[in-house]
């Protein structure tokens, strides 16, 4: 399980109704007459070579953002933002989709955002007691059946399996994890951020806490949880918030020492695996606890949980790497 992004066990006992109910929710995505409006800015990105990993050492290294290599990629068209709640919305009236935390009935809420009825709440999420499992948390109740989305705000409670699932309505896909670190770091070679290696004196450049983790967060950059999409300024490359904010899924499937054996050109992850990766960091990211809001972060999830604060961002399909569900990957 990996911290900052809890997996809610409990889940497993209805792994195989999930995947008949989101093998349902494709087959009506692609019925539905793809590609759908998808009406995200797009910033079409050059490619070529940069360096990939933590440079610097500031990771935890079984997260396996070491060693530093050189990647090439291919060019690609990315969303200049993430998927917004509004954005998902048009996908789910079209398809009569249903996301897993819909069909599970429940997602993992941080503790000082709930908005749910007492006997919604399931208890802390086992070694990470800030999280709760709340029924009636999904994508249109981040907080719990008593709150309410922002549209601008990107859409959470998406598990990696809702995530793919609007890719194929709308005809895009994930970026592969090498894609998203390229993006990110917006033409700034081996830079800890998009906007360089520090954190500005006066203003806050991105959505973290600050703040006292897990009980009390001063808002210092204007945020209790998730921010709008275009709350703060772009990278280099003109894309929002690819660090802080919301966890964003990529392509591949996790494993920490895939850096040691990757392909140099257009990796696409490990052939098989358990966990998705996710990329950025979030609002929920501290130097005390989760010093992940940075290009060169890896974390993981399953590929059906969900939670408030991850969600995504897509890539134009016809820049096809050949990113494949299991068989089709890179070992």
């Amino acid at each position: 399980m990996r911290v900052e992004a809890p997996t809610i066990e409990a889940r497993s006992a209805h792994a195989a109704g999930s995947s008949d109910a989101h093998a349902a929710g494709v087959r009506r995505a692609h019925a539905a007459g793809s590609p759908g409006v998808h009406a995200i800015e797009q910033v079409r990105l050059p490619g070529g070579g940069f360096l990939m990993g933590d440079p610097a050492g500031d990771g935890n290294p079984a997260d396996g953002e070491r060693p530093v290599h050189r990647v090439t990629v291919r060019p690609f068209s990315i969303d200049a933002t993430c998927v917004t709640t509004a954005d998902f919305a048009v996908f789910a009236e079209a398809t009569g989709y249903r996301t897993e935390a819909e069909v599970y009935g429940f997602s993992a809420v941080f503790h000082l955002a709930l908005s749910a009825r007492p006997q919604d709440v399931m208890g802390p999420v086992p070694g990470v007691p800030w999280w709760l499992g709340v029924r009636g948390a999904d994508w249109r109740h981040p907080g719990g059946a008593l709150s309410e989305a922002d549209p601008d705000h990107p859409v959470v409670h998406v598990s990696w399996n809702d995530a793919t699932a609007y890719c194929a309505w709308a005809g895009r896909r994930l970026p592969t994890e090498a894609e998203w670190e390229y993006a990110s770091r917006g033409g700034l070679e081996g830079a800890r951020y998009p906007w360089g290696d520090d954190l500005p004196e006066g203003g806050w450049p991105v959505n973290i806490w600050q703040g006292d983790f897990p009980a009390r967060n001063t808002m210092d950059d204007g945020y209790l949880t998730t921010a709008p999409v275009r709350a703060f300024g772009p990278n280099g490359y003109g894309l929002w918030q690819t660090v802080g904010n919301v966890w964003e899924w990529c392509a591949d499937w996790y494993a920490p020492d895939y850096y040691a054996h990757s392909p140099a050109d257009d990796p696409r992850g490990p052939r098989r695996g358990t966990a998705r990766v996710l990329r950025g960091g979030s609002f929920l990211c501290h130097d005390s606890y989760c010093n992940r809001y940075r290009n060169a972060a890896r974390s993981s999830n399953t590929p059906d949980s969900s939670m408030a604060n991850a969600g995504f961002r897509t890539v134009a399909a016809r820049d096809a790497v050949a990113v494949q569900n299991t068989t089709a990957a890179q070992d």
